[in-house]
């Protein structure tokens, strides 16, 4: 049996990965039903990323730097923007041509975040994710990457071994698996809920068990109208 190929009408955006780690239903409300709302903690990311992919691309020596990267995996089906690609001249003859350069080079993505590290490895997934999109465009293998975290001011360098790959694959066939099945999943309230943005959204203590906050609120602005009109009658 040959390797599924999704088409571009396909691809889905590497940054669900991140919303499917946190809470599958914060990303059924953001990618299903279309909800956002943005707090402090998304504002300053947003910005943080921002001047990431505003920038020039640079070249000194053996660097290279491209910012604002569009990349794919027809593979897994996503797509999305890396936030800094370093390319290294090789040493030793492992890496990817450029065109218009000599020599070969060594992609390291490099992702900005602004907090700091996170248990559920959500930032590893995402930054293995474009990984794995540049290895399939350029043909060659990608050891390591980085994640930079603004509160810190600082780099983590990221190892793409088997385990972090194998469940990055696993999440991306996931997503495709929830996106075709277009249902959103009941909320469950948690302890991280209340760093969420679209807490108010979801709803997590008032609807739990209920799949979309869409039919919620608008079975309760039908309640609405017919408590209106019950009291219009009334007079």
């Amino acid at each position: 049996m040959g390797v599924e190929v999704f088409s571009e009408d396909e691809l889905l955006p590497i940054s669900a990965l991140q919303h499917l780690v946190f809470c599958e239903r914060q990303w059924a409300l953001i990618h299903i039903e279309q909800l956002w709302s943005e707090n402090r903690l998304t504002a300053e990311g947003r910005i943080l990323h921002d001047k990431a992919h505003g920038g020039e691309g640079e070249s000194r020596g053996g660097l290279r730097i491209a910012r604002g990267l569009r990349i794919h995996s027809l593979r897994l089906g996503l797509t999305g923007i890396a936030d800094v690609v370093e390319f290294h001249r090789s040493p030793d003859g492992r890496g990817a041509k450029l065109t218009g350069t000599d020599g070969v080079w060594m992609p390291f993505p490099v992702e900005y975040k602004r907090g700091r590290p996170k248990a559920n490895r959500c930032d590893e997934i995402q930054l293995c994710a474009q990984a794995l999109c540049l290895e399939e465009f350029l043909s060659t293998a990608i050891p390591a990457g980085a994640l930079f975290y603004g509160s810190q001011r600082r780099r983590h360098e990221v190892l793409f071994d088997s385990s972090l790959r194998g469940r990055t694959e696993e999440l991306a066939a996931r997503l495709h698996e929830l996106t075709d099945a277009r249902k959103t999943p009941p909320a469950v309230y948690e302890k991280k809920c209340e760093s969420c943005s679209l807490i108010n959204l979801c709803l997590p203590k008032i609807t739990t068990g209920k799949k979309s906050v869409g039919r919620y609120l608008s079975s309760t602005l039908d309640k609405i109208d017919d408590e209106e009109s019950i009291g219009c009658d009334s007079f």
